[in-house]
């Protein structure tokens, strides 16, 4: 997620043109770095915490849904914001700035007193916490000289794929070991080290108010409406039945009406406050798509597995926890050997390979039973912990390779918002898939399990019997046998629409490595993400 180029003013070429990097700037990066995994780590860090917050805010879950749609909508809207502000403001400023707000409104969140206090904090705390993201992107592009970027961008991308699985794992255990507002206050470690870092790592820079009034608002006004339509659209979709519903038909149409706004806008005027057209540059536009892509993955397989095994295998969060990690862990150690192959590889060959690593291990997953656990889950997490780093390196220098330094923010800026859009897309999608195959594999389910059926009345017969030896009588405990036989059949037919989600995942993933090849060959010279 990054900056917008505004073409206001014309942005300064890459500062950095020896190898030589000072330890402040490598500060000031990784200060960045903490910055967006911060970032992204709340994207999804209330998931595991949702019914204790609930339960204090006396809300419905699906009141509660509001809290993440809240986050979503505000981050999606200021990223594309984040270069024209930082222009207005300087890195620095806008940095520390917007930092310092993140954490007051992370700190409001955790003193929430009611559902709409907790909806608005979230709301403010995903507007100061999305630019983190894009502007950890721009550092590294324009701080680091191209022999260095590989490392930068290996570091990035670990933020991209470490935090979504990582939020549902600190928040089960955060919440468990010291109550659900823990969550939200955790944020100050990292976030007071992201201060202390841009404070010594960067200069100042003068302030530029005037850009900000110059800034193409009718542009932005309907670059707002249609992209927090949009993650409306897609976060309530499917609570609200679709299309049977008023509300997102109404919200559907707004998201419509804004995106082609913002692209008349975009497209009209002289100085728009992001350049569009760099979707029609071949490499960024394949690049983007894949992004998305992988989003649905990345954001997709966080939302899956948690609700898998807390609903089938009945798993707690920190036991959830403990099988996530697996995601995450291995790629500490398979990043850096990625960083150095993308320049001596052609990164068509390395995405490749990360793509089948990725969508092969969906596909391990769709073959789950109800007592599928840890054991059986360990390696297919394994696997796609070795797959995201190929994928996610290699995306960033394909969309990096040829862009000029004026339009780096404005492709920072799009690359990361379309892999957000594409994890909001990815998990509406799930989630109605998982809602529709569950009807329908419990529909064929119930069809070979019925009364004619003597495997079905032997079964009946049976746990009839056993209820009986525990003191029921005949009646009552035949309906608890029918019961125990719907629960069987239920749990079993998520099973199947679980299975059924992985493998769609799976098939996209596996299904991308053709476009793929539409690129340019491309090898990250000295250090991946130039590419010029």
């Amino acid at each position: 997620m990054s900056s917008p180029t505004t073409t206001l003013a014309t942005p300064p070429a890459f500062p950095v043109l020896d190898d030589k990097v000072s330890g402040r700037t490598w500060l000031a990066v990784a200060a960045g770095m903490l910055g967006a995994f911060m970032a992204v780590l709340d994207i999804q860090i209330t998931n595991s915490s949702l019914k204790d917050i609930l339960g204090s805010l006396s809300a419905t879950q699906e009141e509660g849904s509001w809290i993440s749609t809240a986050y979503l909508v505000a981050e999606i809207i200021v990223i594309p914001l984040t270069a024209l502000l930082a222009r207005v403001f300087g890195i620095r400023t806008y940095m520390i700035g917007t930092t310092s707000f993140f954490l007051l409104f992370s700190t409001l969140c955790g003193a929430a007193w009611n559902l709409e206090s907790m909806i608005v904090f979230r709301m403010l705390q995903g507007f100061t916490g999305g630019a983190l993201i894009p502007m950890a992107f721009t550092l590294v592009m324009l701080k680091l000289p191209p022999s260095k970027r590989a490392t930068g961008m290996a570091i990035f991308g670990l933020t991209a794929t470490l935090a979504p699985a990582m939020g549902p794992t600190l928040g089960g255990y955060l919440s468990e070991l010291y109550g659900w507002p823990s969550i939200f206050y955790i944020n100050w470690v990292p976030g007071l080290l992201l201060i202390v870092g841009m404070i010594y790592g960067l200069d100042r820079e003068p302030t530029n108010l005037k850009l900000f009034w110059k800034a193409d608002w009718l542009g932005i006004f309907f670059m707002a409406l249609g992209l927090g339509c949009l993650t409306i659209f897609l976060e309530e979709g499917n609570s609200k039945d679709w299309f049977d519903s008023g509300f997102i038909i109404a919200f559907a149409a707004l998201a419509l009406t804004g995106i082609l706004g913002w692209v008349v806008t975009s497209a009209t005027r002289a100085e728009p406050f992001v350049n569009l057209g760099l979707y029609g540059q071949r490499n960024f536009l394949v690049a983007t798509v894949l992004s998305a892509v992988t989003g649905m993955g990345l954001y997709g397989s966080a939302f899956l597995l948690p609700l898998f095994l807390g609903q089938i295998a009945g798993y707690s969060p920190m036991q959830i926890g403990e099988v996530i990690m697996w995601v995450g862990l291995p790629q500490l150690f398979i990043m850096p050997f990625v960083a150095k192959l993308s320049s001596v590889v052609d990164n068509r060959i390395l995405c490749s390979i990360g793509l089948l690593l990725f969508g092969g291990s969906c596909m391990m997953n769709a073959y789950m039973d109800a007592s599928t656990g840890y054991d059986q889950l360990l390696w297919s997490q394994v696997v796609r912990a070795l797959g995201q780093p190929f994928v996610m390196l290699t995306l960033s220098n394909f969309a990096m390779k040829g862009i000029a330094p004026k339009d780096m923010a404005s492709a920072s800026s799009l690359f990361n918002m379309t892999r957000n859009l594409g994890g909001s897309i990815g998990i509406a999608l799930l989630a109605t898939a998982l809602s529709t195959r569950e009807h329908f594999h419990s529909q064929r389910l119930g069809e070979a399990i019925n009364s004619f059926s003597s495997a079905t009345q032997l079964r009946l017969d049976q746990l009839t019997s056993s209820f009986m030896a525990k003191g029921f009588d005949p009646v009552t405990a035949g309906n608890q046998a029918l019961q125990a036989i719907d629960g069987i059949v239920r749990r079993e037919a998520y099973v199947m629409a679980y299975n059924d989600g992985f493998f769609l995942i799976g098939a996209i993933l596996l299904g991308c490595i053709v476009p793929l090849w539409l690129a340019d060959k491309l090898k990250a010279p000295g250090g991946g993400g130039g590419g010029h």
